[in-house]
């Protein structure tokens, strides 16, 4: 059986994006799971290769040729995508430049994805200011593939052997979070981490749902009722879908040692409420995937790193992991 085709974003070519992609595409184990294709810039590439010392990709496809070569790939390559200047910019500077072509990048790997010349989409890390100044207003990848892909329900999962959470709410300011929590919103949300979990995992999940308050509300004392008015009847209509679900749990104690041991994954009403535990257990390690979609597609947990950037520091283990799930996905 061929191996799958999966395209990498580069991400911001002024972040540790390229360092990263040069990293995966010379890595012997990524060749033994998938064919690479780092979605971006040529020039951008072999410029960093030379500043990090790293080995320059072997093989580049134009955008005129990718559509009659692509099928017969079998060799990491990098899709030379047009429209962005690398010789005029700063590493480690955020700029309008960047973040529109690092969106290029990403429409580029959707429509390769739609069109099934690739199997699974990996990304490497945008830089959110950078798109706001370019005029790009999606707040990250999450809502990106949703929109592109016309998902009717989508979410964030982020991955790791420590630890599973997904989220009911990403990327927003905390004081919208209580208005955007609905019974159907937290639903979708449990039924498509419970699907994944058990795509991922081979067994049926258990899955525990935190509160949004303090001690989970504390029989309403905390918060304006959201336990009682909302996250609790979500989880009884997921209990009579037969997907076993636990809480709402006090997020001070979700992630305790025994109780991660115990729990497939965790469902989080808030941006910070999954991601600090994530990080601070699983920072190199862990995948962000984007559940609903029509289409695999998986990231690295950490962002574009200015600070950083060209630098030959960036680890690329949250990227080898981010494509040995896509590749582990592609299997069924």
């Amino acid at each position: 059986m061929s191996l799958p085709r999966i395209a990498i974003t580069m991400g911001d070519p002024a972040g540790v994006g390229p360092e990263i992609c040069l990293r995966l595409l010379a890595n012997e184990a990524i060749r033994e799971v998938c064919v690479p294709i780092v979605f971006g810039d040529a020039h951008t590439l072999f410029r960093c290769s030379q500043q990090v010392g790293l080995s320059a990709p072997r093989r580049f496809v134009s955008e005129s040729e990718w559509s009659a070569v692509v099928a017969d790939l079998q060799e990491p390559a990098v899709l030379d995508v047009a429209g962005f200047d690398s010789t005029d910019f700063e590493p480690g500077t955020v700029s309008a430049r960047t973040g529109a072509a690092a969106y290029r990048y990403v429409e580029k790997s959707i429509e390769a994805a739609l069109a099934h010349e690739v199997q699974a989409v990996s990304t490497a890390p945008l830089n959110k200011e950078a798109m706001r100044a370019a005029g790009i207003l999606f707040p990250g990848h999450t809502e990106i593939f949703a929109a592109k892909t016309n998902a009717a329900r989508s979410c964030m999962l982020q991955y790791s052997e420590e630890v599973r959470a997904s989220f009911v709410t990403v990327h927003c300011g905390y004081h919208e979070v209580p208005a955007l929590l609905t019974v159907e919103r937290i639903l979708d949300v449990i039924e498509l981490t419970a699907e994944a979990m058990q795509r991922l995992r081979g067994t049926k999940p258990k899955l525990g749902v935190l509160g949004l308050n303090p001690h989970a509300g504390e029989h309403g004392l905390f918060g304006n009722g959201e336990e009682e008015r909302i996250i609790i009847p979500a989880m009884e209509a997921a209990r009579a879908r037969g997907i076993e679900v636990e809480g709402p749990i006090p997020p001070d104690t979700a992630f305790l040692p025994e109780k991660r041991r115990s729990t497939d994954a965790f469902i989080c009403m808030y941006h910070d409420q999954g991601h600090i535990p994530l990080k601070a257990l699983a920072f190199d390690n862990a995948v962000n995937t984007t559940l609903g979609l029509p289409m695999i597609r998986t990231s690295v947990d950490h962002g574009t790193a200015c600070d950083i950037a060209w630098q030959g520091k960036a680890s690329p283990n949250s990227l080898f992991e981010a494509v040995k799930m896509a590749a582990k996905l592609c299997q069924g």
